[in-house]
């Protein structure tokens, strides 16, 4: 069991289904968002649907240690070349209208409008941070998240320059762990986070390193830190 007090708007995590959905309706405001991060939820609407909003906390939690967080030797190369300008919240905007526009998202995305406008305005009170990689001074690609205590949960990324992405991404854990987060949050694991050392853990232990993680006096910052090997 958590050391997590109850929420004000929704069920215990642990009445998820099977899938993960613990909730539908509510609403996409600051209190909600920030409430449901706070307990292991997120919100996920299906596609381009965000009516009513569905609310999920699956079991397992996929997560990414900082000491096992594994950077492939190439593309360590490439976050030293110089080859992109890395940033944060420079253009949060940018970075997640990118996320919901780039090509192979395209009427397939679960980044609706009205969820581009919630974490926004999370982004305008301070609790949402984008990290950027721009190329000849276009955004190159970027990945974005919300930070609460020592909790950042990674939300999504994308690029429109090879390997951007995963600069950004990298940035993001060097600058995290400098700041001492305790627990990054990537939600679901793929293939694709698997080869950087993202694991999945049952829920109860992610809920239990979640209150741990949000009684940490940690801020974001307004400028990277750390290092791809920091």
């Amino acid at each position: 069991m958590s050391d997590l007090p109850p929420s004000r708007f929704f069920p215990p995590a642990d009445r998820a289904d099977a899938d993960g959905l613990l909730a539908l309706g509510g609403r996409l405001t600051p209190e909600w968002l920030l409430d449901a991060y706070q307990h292991g939820i997120f919100p996920w609407p299906h596609a381009d649907i965000d009516d009513p909003m569905l609310w999920w906390s699956p079991d397992p939690r996929a997560i990414i240690e900082f000491e096992r967080f594994h950077v492939p030797r190439r593309l360590l190369q490439t976050c030293r070349s110089g080859r992109f300008q890395v940033t944060c919240d420079r253009d949060f905007a940018g970075v997640i209208r990118g996320c919901a526009t780039v090509s192979d998202r395209v009427g397939a995305t679960w980044l609706t409008p009205r969820m581009i406008r919630a974490y926004i305005r999370l982004h305008q009170l301070g609790h949402a941070h984008s990290v950027e990689a721009w190329s000849e001074g276009k955004l190159a690609g970027g990945t974005y998240g919300v930070a609460i205590g020592g909790l950042f949960a990674a939300e999504s990324m994308f690029y429109r320059v090879p390997d951007a992405s995963k600069v950004a991404l990298v940035a993001l854990v060097g600058h995290l762990r400098a700041r001492a987060y305790q627990l990054l949050d990537i939600q679901q694991w793929t293939p694709h986070t698997a080869r950087f050392g993202a694991r999945e853990i049952p829920r109860s232990e992610y809920l239990t390193r979640l209150a741990s993680a949000l009684r940490e006096p940690v801020s974001f910052g307004d400028r990277l830190e750390g290092s791809a090997r920091d």
